[in-house]
């Protein structure tokens, strides 16, 4: 009951998502409050270029952001992202109320959007669904967000899951959309980072959580899934991963290759970051399916520091030459789109 019990403690009553309409300032700006429905805000929304102010409190509500809301921004009312949380408790084998089945993966999520040009800042997007809680489901991936817009931009947000916290991926396979996360807080046990999306991760935490199984690896940090044909994938920058568990429980990825895209050629670029004890030192990848073993590939680290990021097999830990670092960078991955410029 760990999430449960954490985000009962937040500010703010619980709202239970009623329809009621959110506040209106001016034309471009909404203000939600608790009691109000946070859907019912994004639906409002009639241009691009809107906002909407989140207040704090615990939302407990799913949210649907669509490719019509361009440009929008959702942002908590301080800067303190534990203030606002939206949060919710869907998973993969959940079943849909009206008996169509289960939400699968991508519709476990407690916050989707397809809206191109998304900014979410200063608040908390959480998906506290339990294993221990519901030991009859079998899909228990949960997730806190799945984004698929281009020019997706997350600024101090927390993401708070435990398999599959966050899924960027694309609108198609030959679409390199790209996703900017900033200063986030991302926790998790099993591939809590995945999918096919170019999304750059910059001064962002990662941590695994503690967990009562008797296998190890206890789970992965990354899985990406990226398209053959795009030549950047996740790229995590200056961060850094800690742990709740033991020493050496996780892995830092293993690609993920989809039984539906088997031309996935999975890329992940780990650089300037500092690795805890938490990771397998000695052996740092693992693979998904040994079809499509790690080695394989895109898998690299460049001046990585820290416990978990000491070379003892080389071959085990394929690294980047200075010249290769250098077009593994925020401005190559993000091309024209440079939102790490803005004030």
């Amino acid at each position: 009951m760990r999430r449960r019990t954490l985000l009962a403690g937040i500010a703010g009553g619980l709202a239970a998502g009623a329809a009621t309409p959110a506040h209106a300032s001016g034309h471009r700006v909404l203000h939600v409050r608790p009691g109000d429905s946070l859907q019912a805000a994004v639906d409002a929304v009639d241009g691009p270029g809107r906002t909407i102010v989140v207040h704090p409190g615990t939302y407990r509500q799913v949210v649907d952001i669509p490719a019509t809301a361009g440009e929008l921004t959702l942002r908590g009312a301080t800067r303190d992202p534990r203030d606002t949380v939206i949060v919710y408790d869907n998973a993969n084998g959940t079943p849909r109320p009206d008996g169509s089945g289960t939400y699968g993966t991508a519709g476990s999520a407690t916050l989707t959007s397809a809206a191109p040009g998304l900014t979410v800042r200063d608040l908390t997007l959480a998906n506290d669904w339990l294993r221990a809680d519901h030991p009859g489901i079998t899909g228990t991936q949960a997730v806190a967000a799945y984004t698929y817009g281009d020019r997706t931009h997350f600024d101090n947000v927390r993401l708070l899951a435990h398999q599959d916290t966050l899924f960027t991926e694309t609108t198609a396979l030959d679409v390199f959309g790209r996703q900017y996360f900033h200063r986030c807080y991302i926790e998790g046990d099993v591939d809590f980072v995945f999918g096919r999306a170019t999304a750059v991760f910059e001064a962002c935490h990662f941590h695994t959580l503690a967990r009562d199984v008797d296998f190890t690896p206890k789970g992965m940090v990354f899985a990406p899934s990226t398209a053959r044909a795009n030549p950047h994938g996740l790229l995590a920058v200056r961060g850094r991963i800690t742990s709740g568990a033991e020493d050496g429980a996780y892995r830092i990825a293993r690609p993920w290759v989809p039984s539906y895209e088997t031309t996935a050629w999975p890329s992940l670029v780990v650089r300037d970051t500092w690795i805890g004890s938490g990771i397998d030192a000695v052996a740092p990848y693992t693979n998904m399916r040994d079809a499509y073993p790690w080695q394989s590939m895109r898998f690299r680290e460049y001046a990585d520091f820290g416990p978990g990021a000491v070379t003892s097999v080389p071959e085990n830990r394929p690294q980047l030459t200075a010249e290769e670092a250098a077009r593994h960078t925020r401005r190559t991955y993000l091309r024209d789109w440079r939102p790490y410029e803005r004030p």
